[in-house]
């Protein structure tokens, strides 16, 4: 069903929506989840609350794209869930993914920290659009889905090593990338 058929749907406040919706995203929804919290229960859990968010959100609000609307809830749900989970424990592939991304991007503090993040964000969208589809694909699915080096191999038909080689050059041109925009000094 199409996005915009699934928007109506909600707005008329029918179920049916909720049903559409997880047939056509709920897919990659679980899989945003899962590749953050690694545990499935939990995965599921972030998953209803997120279409409960989008039932709860939607009128007013007419995203678009509604996958990028689904999986940024999804996202933002999975993460405190992982906060949650793992105060003083380590879940391997969500915090790999951190660590490598970690010597680019400022930890927000303060206020002024917030601020400067949504500017670090515009930052780095003008970055991604620098890029090749290609780069810009294996940095998001590295570190928005948290995709492991391993998935995203199989993705391109690659070897782990040339994905882990990309990943870092990438990471090089952002910081550069960020120092020439004056995030970094």
């Amino acid at each position: 069903m199409d996005d915009s058929k699934i928007i109506e749907l909600f707005f008329e406040r029918s179920e049916q929506a909720i049903i559409e919706l997880s047939n056509k995203y709920g897919a990659i929804c679980s899989k945003v989840a899962n590749n953050i919290l690694n545990n499935r229960l939990d995965s599921e859990e972030c998953v209803n609350d997120a279409y409960l968010g989008v039932w709860n959100t939607i009128p007013p609000q007419r995203p678009n794209p509604l996958l990028s609307y689904v999986c940024r809830i999804v996202r933002n749900l999975a993460l405190k869930k992982y906060h949650e989970n793992t105060a003083q424990k380590r879940n391997s592939y969500y915090d790999v993914a951190l660590d490598e991304i970690e010597d680019c991007i400022p930890a927000p503090f303060s206020v002024e920290d917030e601020i400067m993040a949504k500017e670090v964000a515009g930052v780095i969208d003008d970055f991604l659009e620098t890029l090749d589809q290609q780069s810009r694909i294996m940095f998001i699915r590295r570190y928005w889905h948290a995709d492991s080096i391993e998935e995203i191999a199989t993705l391109f038909h690659k070897s782990k090593h040339y994905i882990s080689v990309r990943l870092s050059r990438t990471r090089k041109a952002l910081k550069q990338h960020l120092k020439k925009e004056g995030v970094f000094q």
